[in-house]
């Protein structure tokens, strides 16, 4: 359940008779954003199309659970229903912990042990949009090589993967696997707008060539075609997220698992293992 505090109590009894033109500006953009009617979102959120107007136009100011209840009738995230409440005037009712924190030791331990059983195929915790939490010792296949600055903390996943001095030359099908990863970025970015992440997208789409308007894949999923010194890797990518997160944290991070399209880059993947095992490299990867 979401948490309140006694701060929170005092700027709800404060603010409750005052005029909310920033909370009715942000929610008339979400609105807008989400291509909802006021009567629709009204009906969500369980008030009246009245009520809703109101709000907009800053006549009427919004209580705390209304709030909640239109941000969840919008599908926010944690973070932006933190910030949708802000703007009413309330503190924020998901907590973010940093993933170092002790409480967090049970999700983290979670993690680790999932993406340890992903071996021998590659497998990490990110931070979206892309930084790398932790991953198992299989994601080195896409650490060979790349530049220094690229692999400095925190790492970002999608800049290695597309940047020139990272991953991209050694991806076979650059044009058309890296625009896909584009196009989901894109994604998130219209229904999550992000100044930061614009940024990213903005960036990594420079590095990414044009691909034929007429190419298609006709398989399942458009494999990344990885090219190492036993031949070529042509991985798939699965991911899992937290469903139900009450912290903002958790409900950002996301599993990412790269799995074998083909018997034969399944057996370079075991063999790699079996070797590093033979080594005794850990399990999973340290100082990311």
């Amino acid at each position: 359940m979401p948490k309140t505090s006694g701060v929170s109590t005092a700027i709800s009894q404060i603010s409750s008779t005052l005029p909310s033109p920033a909370f009715g500006t942000e929610l008339r953009c979400w609105r807008t954003l989400r291509r909802v009617s006021q009567l629709e979102l009204a009906n969500r959120a369980g008030t009246t199309q009245r009520h809703l107007s109101f709000m907009e136009q800053g006549r009427s100011h919004p209580g705390r659970p209304i709030v909640l209840r239109l941000a969840e009738s919008l599908r926010l995230t944690l973070r932006e229903r933190n910030a949708l409440l802000f703007s009413a005037g309330y503190a924020p009712a998901y907590e973010e912990t940093s993933y170092d924190a002790p409480a967090m030791a049970p999700v983290r331990e979670a993690l680790e042990r999932v993406i340890e059983g992903h071996l021998p195929y590659p497998a990490l915790v990110l931070r979206r949009p892309g930084r790398v939490i932790a991953a198992n010792r299989a994601f080195s296949v896409f650490l060979e090589g790349c530049s220094p600055e690229l692999l400095a903390p925190p790492i970002n996943l999608l800049r290695i993967m597309l940047h020139p001095d990272g991953v991209a030359p050694r991806v076979a099908n650059l044009a058309q696997w890296g625009r896909h990863v584009i196009d989901n970025l894109r994604l998130l970015a219209m229904q999550s707008p992000d100044r930061n992440l614009n940024a990213l997208v903005d960036e990594l789409a420079g590095y990414v060539p044009d691909a034929p308007v007429d190419q298609t894949y006709l398989g399942f999923a458009v494999p990344m075609r990885l090219s190492v010194r036993e031949g070529e890797l042509r991985l798939m990518t699965a991911l899992t997220a937290f469903a139900t997160a009450v912290d903002v944290t958790v409900a950002e991070s996301v599993l990412e698992s790269f799995l074998p399209a083909d018997a034969e880059t399944a057996e370079i993947l075991a063999e790699r293992d079996r070797q590093a095992a033979e080594r005794g490299e850990p399990r999973l990867l340290a100082g990311l």
